[in-house]
C-alpha cells in the first residue's frame, strides 16, 4: 500500500487551471523528483499537499488517511514537514537551538520569548545534529553558518517531528555541485535509516537523475510522463516539452 496516494487532483485560479486531473503515489523509503518548466504546476501542487491551499476536486491520503481540509500546522502533527527554497530557519538562535524550537513544536510545547530552550531535550537535538553532521557546529549561530550547512540544519529541523513524509522544494537550490550531491546522499541515507517518503522538486538535472527513484514530469498543469530516471529521460515527449535542445540542466 502507498503511504501517500494523490488522486485526479485539479485546482483553478480564475480560467488559469493550474494542476489538472494529477494523480500519484509514493511509497515509504522513496525518493520522488517533481520537474517541469515554468508554470508547470509544481508549486501549486506542493502547496496542495502541504495545505497552504485547497484543492477544488480530487483526494490526498496519507496512508489511508485524508489531509484534504488540514492546515500545514495539523500536517506537521500528522508526520508531514516541508523544506523550502530559501531555507526557513532563525538567524539569532543558535543551531541547537533552531533544532529546540522544531521540537518544541513537535512535541505540542509552547514557546516562550522570556524562557530561553537551551536544555531543552538536549540529547534529541544533538542526535538529530548528528544525523547532518552538524553536531560539532550545536553552539554555533546560524547567521555564522556556511549556506550548504544551513540547509542541513533546516533538515535537522524537518526531521523533529519524526516525519513519514517529507516535501522538499527545491532542496539545492543556491548550492555548488558538490554540496548538492552530498545533501541528496544524505537524505538518502536518512530515507533508508528511517523509511521516510521524499517528494522533492529540483532544477538541478544531475541531481534529479543521480537521487531519484522515480521522476513526475509536469507541463501546463499536467503530469506527461511519470516513471524511472531511464524511462523519463528517453520519453519522446518529455524530450520535446521540457528537455528541449536537449540542456542537462533546466530551470523549474
Amino acid at each position: 500500500m502507498s503511504l501517500l496516494t494523490v488522486q485526479h487532483l485539479h485546482k483553478a485560479f480564475g480560467g488559469n487551471q493550474a494542476v489538472n486531473d494529477v494523480s500519484f503515489n509514493l511509497q515509504a523509503g522513496e525518493l520522488l523528483a517533481l520537474i517541469g518548466p515554468n508554470g508547470a504546476g509544481k508549486s501549486t501542487t506542493f502547496n496542495l499537499l502541504n495545505g497552504q491551499l485547497t484543492p477544488d476536486s480530487g483526494s490526498i491520503t496519507l496512508d489511508g488517511v485524508s489531509l484534504l481540509g488540514r492546515q500545514p500546522h495539523e500536517l506537521w502533527h500528522m508526520g508531514v514537514s516541508r523544506t523550502f527554497q530559501i531555507a526557513q530557519t532563525f538567524a539569532t538562535l543558535t543551531v541547537a537551538e533552531n533544532v529546540q524550537m522544531a521540537l518544541l513544536s513537535a512535541d505540542g510545547q509552547s514557546f516562550s520569548p522570556w524562557r530561553r530552550a537551551t536544555h531543552y531535550r538536549r540529547d534529541a537535538v544533538l542526535q538529530l545534529l548528528a544525523q547532518v553532521q552538524l553536531d560539532a557546529q550545536a553552539n554555533r549561530a546560524c547567521s555564522a553558518l556556511a549556506y550548504g550547512d544551513v540547509k542541513r540544519l533546516e533538515l535537522a529541523m524537518a526531521l523533529a517531528n519524526q516525519p513519514r513524509l517529507l516535501l522538499m522544494d527545491e532542496p539545492t537550490a543556491g548550492m555548488a555541485p558538490d554540496e548538492r550531491h552530498a545533501l541528496m546522499a544524505l537524505t538518502r541515507s536518512l530515507v533508508n535509516q528511517r523509511g521516510v517518503a521524499v517528494l522533492f522538486t529540483e532544477h538541478s538535472m544531475d541531481v534529479v537523475f543521480a537521487h531519484a527513484d522515480r521522476v513526475l514530469v509536469m507541463a501546463r498543469g499536467a503530469l506527461i510522463a511519470q516513471g524511472t530516471p531511464t524511462q523519463v529521460q528517453s520519453d519522446p515527449h518529455v524530450q520535446a516539452v521540457y528537455f528541449g535542445m536537449g540542456h542537462a540542466e533546466v530551470t523549474p
